[in-house]
């Protein structure tokens, strides 16, 4: 504890001056050097002064041990995804806030509290705390510097700067400091290489992180673990692997309760059946997801924008018509242009196939070379009109987007 700083706090804020202070147990000067840190003074002086303020020095010993047993414990809360947990050991922590400036843990708790935004998605208070805490970057010990690389990384990814955020985490990991190797700066380094359809290299991590948090019985973080490899699974076409994780998802998910999760799951496992051309299935999958996700949802809009598409290949075109026309007005609301482009797409494509090409080609292809969107819909949408103009004998046209296929 800086017992100097506080004793100047507890003075200034009982309106004591420093002379008041001081009569019987020091000196002025001796008393303005301990209060600005550049003197140091015995137990018993410490003492007196703080017994004259009624402030008590081994209540602050204590609370010095107990900031720091709050900060271990939110640390490791942290890492198990335990949300209620996390939000009761902040909440002691934040009602210590008037004491915590003058301990050794001033700067840790800053990073905790960092990351505790990034934790509760609350983007603007992390942006401003993370502003705050790079003016004191210079006087972070390695080991704070390391945090708040970390938690740099972390805020990235919650601003879709993937790039940014694995340039972070790679220099990290590079630096071989034993922090890189936890469970949970592993899995944000396999969430960031499935962001970067590096599914290659997020199945690397995501096994490492895995690994790590089957040993630590970290039974959320590996429902999370098992998720990104299941994704990178299906994108690798290593299909049997994926329904392995899937099918342990789903069992674990449902017997936690993880009301929260299970959408995405279930989302998940119908894109997997989809993939491997099991549309019944898919569809029941797909349907099972969105009936767990609240309305006028992004997740709920891409759901169904996806069950309109597997009625639409199974010529099922009045459910697929009723999909998309939902589609079509949930993303306006939403101001979601790359569904509204794709829904109006299939509605199009439904009345006129010519109609429908002439758009695919204008509006839909464009937007998404320029988004960069993923390569299986583009591909998807190349061969489409490849096979269209084939069948027209536009040979020219047809070879165009074949060759954009590969």
């Amino acid at each position: 504890m800086e017992f100097g700083p506080l004793i100047k706090y507890y003075r200034t804020q009982k309106g004591i001056t420093q002379k008041e202070l001081a009569v019987g147990i020091c000196s002025i000067p001796h008393l303005s050097k301990i209060e600005n840190n550049s003197k140091d003074a015995n137990d018993e002086t410490i003492s007196l002064l703080l017994q004259r303020l009624e402030v008590s020095y081994e209540e602050m010993e204590e609370k010095e041990e107990l900031i720091k047993t709050l900060l271990r414990d939110f640390s490791e809360k942290i890492n198990f995804y335990l949300r209620e947990e996390i939000d009761e050991i902040y909440q002691k922590l934040n009602k210590m806030e008037h004491v915590i400036p003058f301990s050794a843990h001033m700067y840790t708790y800053e990073l905790y509290k960092y990351r505790y935004l990034l934790f509760k998605g609350v983007l603007s208070e992390a942006e401003a705390q993370r502003d705050l805490l790079h003016k004191q970057k210079k006087n972070f010990s390695q080991h704070e510097s390391y945090l708040f690389h970390y938690y740099n990384a972390v805020f990235f990814i919650l601003k879709g700067q993937y790039i940014t955020a694995d340039e972070l985490l790679e220099e990290l990991y590079v630096k071989d400091d034993n922090e890189t190797i936890n469970g949970e700066f592993l899995y944000h380094l396999a969430l960031i290489k499935t962001s970067l359809d590096q599914s290659g290299h997020a199945i690397h991590f995501g096994k490492l992180a895995l690994q790590t948090f089957m040993n630590q019985h970290n039974f959320y973080r590996i429902l999370h673990t098992l998720m990104l490899l299941g994704i990178n699974y299906t994108h690798s076409a290593i299909y049997e692997e994926a329904l392995v994780c899937f099918k342990h998802l789903i069992r674990n998910a449902e017997l936690l309760k993880e009301e929260k999760i299970l959408p995405e799951i279930y989302h998940n496992m119908g894109y997997l059946q989809k993939r491997m051309n099991n549309n019944k299935e898919a569809l029941a999958f797909y349907d099972k997801s969105l009936a767990l996700q609240p309305l006028n949802s992004r997740n709920y809009l891409v759901t169904l924008y996806t069950i309109g598409e597997l009625h639409w290949s199974g010529q099922a075109y009045d459910k697929a018509e009723e999909c998309f026309q939902t589609v079509k007005s949930l993303s306006k609301e939403l101001g979601v242009k790359k569904y509204t482009l794709l829904a109006e797409f299939y509605l199009l494509h439904m009345t006129s196939l010519e109609k429908g090409v002439r758009y695919l080609e204008l509006k839909v292809i464009p937007y998404f070379e320029e988004a960069k969107e993923h390569r299986d819909d583009l591909t998807r949408f190349y061969k489409l009109l490849s096979d269209y103009y084939t069948d027209q004998g536009m040979y020219l046209e047809a070879v165009k987007y074949f060759t954009k296929q590969n």
